[in-house]
């Protein structure tokens, strides 16, 4: 049955919207999550996830989120449905909080991949369920609980170490920042100026004392550091590609770039990935990548996720 609680949904909207323990929480069922396996005990789970429904909504294409998402949902227990765009009335103007007071009715939560990050925060304010962001134009928070995962199976604890961003300080870019400074790691990013990090996220790092370093200059970034992060060059809804590949030209990751990283760095990339554009073939297929790994880690990041929104402690 749907939720019936009048208690404040626990949303899944922003990782600055935790706290530091609340996000290590989250981690940590993650790594509990892939030890348990496909069916995670009893201690893991709420019991109101069992035959719980969650309702995905996406704007853009998926595939990792969209199966991701579904897998851990029917792992959990629970059931899922998928709708696009075009299957809702919101492609034909219905208000968002009237789809949020009609959703929480019928289901126990929501997830969206969406276009404009209000869309999230608005269809929050009036949903009495939990609001997942599986992807917006300022975040996406459910990668990065995947890869701070992936990073500590590979290296360890991350707090103090050195994560390095090579090229658009995009949305995956916003909410590293986001965990560098509430895991307490250290993270330098390289971006053309013209692409650089939202300036507001950027203002919060700062104002929180996080250890974020932006630079033009990949070999500064990348020097030392204990992983190393890119991203697709041209994004659903980026304009302007030829422009974006030359201004990102500098910070194709190849093996000279893992070269003035440490010997034992690894390397991620959330996928999809383009060989020869933003990364070698060289260094995703290498040994250093652990981009494999990152894409199965979606799927008990998302069953972490969605056991914290719908109640475990």
């Amino acid at each position: 049955m749907p939720a019936t609680s009048k208690a404040t949904p626990r949303h899944f909207i922003d990782l600055a919207d935790l706290d530091a323990a609340t996000l290590r929480r989250i981690v940590d069922m993650a790594h509990a999550m892939k030890k348990a396996g496909k069916r995670p005990p009893a201690a893991l789970k709420p019991a109101a996830i069992e035959d719980s429904i969650l309702v995905m909504i996406f704007e853009k294409p998926s595939t990792r989120t969209r199966v991701s998402f579904d897998v851990a949902m029917r792992q959990l227990g629970g059931q899922t449905i998928g709708l696009n765009n075009t299957d809702t009335q919101l492609g034909r103007g219905e208000p968002l909080s009237d789809t949020a007071k009609v959703l929480s009715r019928y289901a126990d939560a929501m997830m969206l991949r969406v276009n404009e990050h209000k869309t999230l925060t608005e269809l929050a304010e009036h949903a009495s369920i939990p609001v997942i962001n599986g992807l917006s134009d300022l975040s996406h928070p459910c990668q990065i609980i995947a890869d701070l995962m992936t990073f500590e199976e590979s290296r360890g604890a991350i707090k103090g170490a050195t994560v390095a961003w090579a090229g658009d300080g995009n949305n995956v870019a916003a909410s590293w920042i986001h965990a560098a400074v509430l895991l307490d790691f250290k993270l330098r990013l390289a971006c053309p100026p013209q692409l650089n990090p939202n300036r507001n996220v950027m203002a919060w790092a700062q104002k929180a004392g996080g250890k974020i370093e932006l630079t033009d200059d990949a070999n500064v970034a990348v020097k030392g550091a204990d992983c190393v992060v890119t991203d697709t060059w041209v994004s659903m809804g980026d304009q302007d590609a030829p422009k974006r590949k030359q201004l990102l030209g500098p910070y194709a990751v190849d093996d000279a770039l893992m070269k003035r990283a440490k010997n034992d760095a690894i390397f991620m990339h959330c996928l999809p990935a383009y060989r020869g554009h933003e990364v070698s073939a060289s260094v995703i297929d290498g040994a250093q990548s652990v981009v494999w790994d990152e894409a199965e880690n979606r799927l008990h990041a998302q069953k972490a996720i969605l056991a914290w929104c719908l109640g475990v402690n």
